[in-house]
């Protein structure tokens, strides 16, 4: 695969919302990038799904198999077979996610043309899922409040810029750091936050970081609907919320 820029998108179980990411990526301005799906075990369409976008997609794709269960370990699978093939730089984003048609543009800009070695957007809650009104104001209060407390919380000499979130589902990093860093930890999402396992690494590493605003995915609310506001915060700071079904679909 000729490209210095690889996307990464694992998926498990996505028959229901993969679709819609393809068609995303397939819509960026920028289609000068390569695919690499990462397939962890799923048992319904989704394989189907991605093998019919990859006979025709706008862009070189490959479908990887990964059997072992993780998110750290499908994506870090999905990345390090990335650089073995010629990546300079590779980005991010998850197979319940719908990336804007300037994503790809965002990513080239902030990595390639001003140098930074890792960047991260900003996460919206997807439209089409049928946002209350409740869930339009409260979410985005949600993403604040998370990103308030890693500020407050993350912090120490050993760190070279400041806290910021950089969710796994619209992050980008130079292939020479993300080896640097160690990459994902191989691990399941029961286990570990593997964007933010990394993120904190980097911020060791590097002070060629920063999040770029105009670099925007939506994303799914189906977590926050499965576990409740409150909840969702909770699992997020270190897996303080133990729900009985992780992987909700």
């Amino acid at each position: 695969m000729s490209a210095e820029l690889f996307v990464v998108v694992p998926f498990y179980q996505e028959e229901r919302l993969l679709p819609a990411t393809l068609r995303a990526l397939a819509r960026q301005t920028d289609r000068n990038f390569a695919l690499i799906l990462v397939d962890n075990g799923s048992t319904d369409r989704s394989r189907e799904i991605a093998r019919g976008f990859a006979a025709s997609a706008p862009f070189p794709v490959r479908i990887l198999d990964e059997p072992e269960k993780g998110t750290g370990v499908a994506a870090d699978t999905g990345f390090r077979t990335a650089i073995a093939w010629g990546a300079r730089w590779i980005a991010r984003t998850d197979a319940d996610c719908v990336p804007t048609p300037l994503w790809i543009a965002c990513v080239r800009a902030a990595l390639q043309d001003q140098g930074l070695e890792f960047v991260a957007g900003r996460i919206k809650p997807r439209e089409d899922e049928g946002l209350s009104l409740g869930e339009r104001v409260v979410l985005p209060f949600m993403i604040a409040v998370a990103e308030r407390y890693g500020r407050y919380t993350r912090r120490g000499p050993e760190f070279l810029y400041p806290y910021f979130m950089a969710a796994g589902n619209n992050l980008a990093i130079s292939a020479e750091l993300y080896e640097r860093a160690g990459g994902f930890p191989r691990t399941a999402i029961e286990t570990a936050h593997e964007d933010r396992a990394l993120s904190e690494r980097v911020r060791t590493l590097t002070r060629a970081a920063a999040v770029r605003r105009e670099m925007i995915v939506y994303n799914s609310v189906r977590r926050v609907r499965a576990y409740g506001f409150v909840n969702v915060l909770r699992w997020y700071r270190n897996h303080g919320y133990r729900p009985a079904v992780v992987d909700v679909r």
